[in-house]
């Protein structure tokens, strides 16, 4: 009898503490949860600083305009809340900054981050954290899809990945270029390693020969890859996320009286840095200026930056922000005026933007967190630096 006494009350104990423990967790859901009335934050992870600074700078110039004059449209009052990744300290600012944001409660959602490494420093963080985080340029495959995904299913991307990047390059060179022989570098970080993988596969497939070579990526004197070159080389294909290395490395081509131009991807794409004339980018998003809905927006873009130029990394962040103020508004209807970040991670694939600001309508597609039908361009650079669209 007593032991029946002893279980029972055990018993009861265990259900009062499996209560106040269950209330707890309804406590901090709730206490999770702020009014869509209140000031909310989108934390930014780009790089501010280092060699890729110049991308991070025209992305953040983008995110604020886009959350100044699309927020209040919304009823939403939203910030952006920068956070600096410098490509060249590797995964750890990432990682950082990730708990940073969780920790910061009127941050409901994150843009980026900005580079393929940085993602993959940190997605898991966010994840568990029940937190979107939003790209508007980490391209690297396997971030999105493959065996070994390198980020959880809370990151979604603007643009399209080195899957249709690598290939689209490759192509190109082959049928526009007619190459037969291709030097490829890498820089032995994420971004630079998936690229020039895709673009080696879709090359040798077409039967094109290829020489590889691997730099760190805090060189600064390309010199001594320059003569591993191949002197019948027709390209070097270049996936480097500083414009500066891309245009050292074409004039040290020249200077050592190499015939091979430089092909950069969308990383190089920088006409203030990069403008070696002949030379090639890809990019993920087209000039908008082309792009007649894209007029009042450029006009006021333009507005509250004078002196700056409109570039390809800026219009995609923009588009991002886009994306993760809709996804707010959806789940702050869905939560009778009160929002979280889970609720804000269950809406935003769901989001879907008529005259998408590089064009068209913009979806998610159905079988990964990448854009639906997206698209990379090919620029040749002029004899004034300026670059044009040719394919």
């Amino acid at each position: 009898m007593k032991r029946g006494i002893a279980l029972l009350l055990t018993m009861a104990a265990a259900a009062v503490v499996a209560a106040t423990a269950q209330g707890g967790r309804h406590e901090a859901a709730a206490a999770s949860k702020v009014s869509c009335k209140s000031p909310l934050k989108l934390g930014f992870v780009t790089p501010l600083t280092g060699g890729a600074g110049f991308l991070g700078t025209e992305q953040m110039s983008w995110a604020q305009y886009a959350a100044k004059t699309l927020a209040p449209k919304l009823g939403l009052k939203v910030t952006i809340a920068p956070g600096d990744t410098p490509v060249e300290q590797g995964a750890a600012p990432a990682q950082a900054l990730a708990q940073k944001f969780v920790a910061d409660k009127s941050v409901v959602a994150i843009l980026g981050p900005s580079t393929s490494g940085a993602v993959a420093a940190s997605s898991e963080t966010y994840f568990q954290a029940h937190m979107a985080h939003v790209s508007p340029s980490a391209t690297r495959t396997s971030l999105t899809k493959g065996s070994k995904l390198e980020a959880t299913s809370a990151f979604l991307r603007v643009v399209p990945g080195d899957y249709v990047q690598g290939p689209t390059d490759a192509k190109f060179m082959m049928s526009n270029l007619k190459v037969k022989k291709v030097a490829i570098l890498d820089f032995q970080e994420p971004y630079s390693v998936g690229l020039a993988d895709a673009v080696e596969t879709t090359l040798k497939a077409g039967g094109v020969a290829t020489t590889r070579l691997s730099a760190p990526n805090t060189t600064t004197d390309y010199s001594a890859f320059v003569t591993k070159v191949p002197a019948d080389a027709d390209i070097v294909f270049f996936p480097t996320q500083k414009p500066a290395d891309a245009q050292t490395f074409a004039q040290q081509l020249i200077e050592q009286g190499k015939k091979a131009k430089v092909f950069g991807g969308d990383g190089s794409n920088d006409s203030s840095a990069f403008k070696v004339p002949g030379s090639y980018v890809s990019n993920f998003a087209p000039d908008i200026s082309g792009i007649k809905a894209d007029a009042k927006i450029i006009a006021g873009w333009k507005k509250d930056n004078p002196g700056k130029s409109l570039g390809s990394f800026g219009p995609p962040s923009y588009g991002a922000t886009q994306v993760l103020l809709s996804a707010i508004k959806q789940a702050c209807v869905a939560g009778k005026g009160s929002v979280d970040r889970q609720g804000v991670l269950r809406k935003v694939k769901q989001v879907v933007i008529k005259d998408w600001i590089l064009g068209g309508t913009f979806r998610f597609s159905t079988k990964s967190n990448d854009p639906l039908n997206a698209k990379f361009y090919i620029f040749q650079i002029q004899q004034n630096g300026t670059y044009k669209l040719i394919g």
